[in-house]
């Protein structure tokens, strides 16, 4: 049987699509960490039928925005003496920056390296992004 203990203080990403676990652990560096982590894949969820979930035993830095970005269902618990203290739901972010290529080979930002990737959500239903600028259009697929 999983045995998985409670985190003291720390983070605990639930609700993650099944599948998408290791890119979100691999995407926060919690491979190279040096406080204890842990990554459950394939657990039962009512809510999607399979999901994964990340648990850190440590307070980190997240860009919630890109959690939001890969799938806007997820939450974060923050966890102190062992207690949710807080429940963070994500959403969709209006701007998303570095996080996806602009694939118009026309783009400013494929000639100029040193220009942030912008862009910004024009139909949230859609997940449908728009290139700042040269306004190409990229959707967001969950997971990825």
């Amino acid at each position: 049987m999983l045995s998985v203990n409670t985190i003291k203080n720390g983070l605990v990403i639930d609700h993650i699509r099944a599948g998408s676990g290791p890119r979100i652990f691999s995407w926060l560096g919690l491979d190279k960490a040096s406080y204890r982590v842990a990554l459950i894949m394939n657990v039962p969820s009512q809510r999607l039928g399979k999901k994964d979930i990340i648990k850190i035993d440590n307070i980190i830095n997240i860009d919630y925005s890109v959690l939001g970005f890969i799938d806007p269902n997820i939450t974060v618990n923050v966890v102190q003496n062992e207690e949710i203290v807080r429940k963070i739901e994500l959403v969709l972010p209006d701007k998303v920056e570095n996080v996806i290529r602009c694939k118009n080979p026309r783009c400013i930002t494929t000639t100029e390296a040193y220009l942030n990737q912008i862009f910004r959500l024009v139909d949230r239903s859609r997940r449908e992004y728009r290139c700042e600028y040269c306004d190409e259009l990229h959707r967001a697929e969950i997971g990825v």
